[in-house]
Order: C-alpha cells, then structure tokens, then sequence
C-alpha cells in the first residue's frame, strides 16, 4: 500500500511511523484532486474493500474540501487487535504558515509552508 501511495500522481512525499500502540502513514498530496485520485485508485479501492467489504459509501469523497484548498497532509492511523484491525482513522490537514525547521524538515522539500524558518545546524 505505501509503495502505491508513493507512486501515485500528486503525491508529493510519504512517510510512516509507529506510536504506542498505531502505526501511522503521513501522505502529502499536491490538493484535493490529487487525494481525490487517489481515493479513486485501484490500490487503495482494493485497501478500502479489504478491510470494510460490505461499505457503501454515503457520499462523495472530499465534498466539504474547497477544489482550491492547496496541498493536504493526510494523516491515516490504525490501530491492530490481536487479529484485526480495531480503528482507522483519516485526518486531512493543510500546511499553516509559520513553524521553523533546525537541520531539516518533515514535510516534504517541494512543499511550500509560508513563513517557515529554515535553519541550518552548526557544523561539530
């Protein structure tokens, strides 16, 4: 699934994480038709019937979502039972202006953040 995602036209970088008890994938898309592509996808259609075979979607994917919002973070985490899944959760976010990065930063470099403070670290 992340190799796909990673891929996939509009995505502009991929990362994955684990915390206490979720495993994480952080996946910034271009905009909306970009994350609107990929919902469409065969690989995550595929995800989404694996793991929900019986769903129907009750609505249209991103239909709050301005078609000018700018790039997305999108944020997936889930949660594994002993032998399944036991929650998923799918957050989308936008890049605020501000914050600062000391060496580097997470999101990815073609990602503009306005007013991002971009610091190098003294060489030792």
């Amino acid at each position: 699934m992340v190799d796909a995602l990673r891929a996939a036209p509009g995505v502009m970088g991929v990362e994955t994480a684990h915390t206490a008890g979720r495993r994480v994938i952080f996946a910034w898309f271009e905009g909306k038709r970009a994350l609107r592509d990929w919902y469409r996808s065969d690989a995550h259609q595929k995800a989404m019937n694996a793991v929900f075979p019986d769903l129907v979607p009750q609505r249209q994917p991103l239909a709050e979502l301005a078609d000018d919002s700018g790039p997305i973070i999108a944020i997936v985490s889930v949660k594994f039972a002993e032998t399944a899944i036991a929650s998923i959760g799918i957050e989308l976010y936008g890049p605020l202006p501000g914050g600062v990065a000391v060496g580097g930063r997470f999101a990815p470099e073609s990602l503009e953040v306005r007013g991002l403070r971009e610091l190098r670290l003294a060489p030792q």
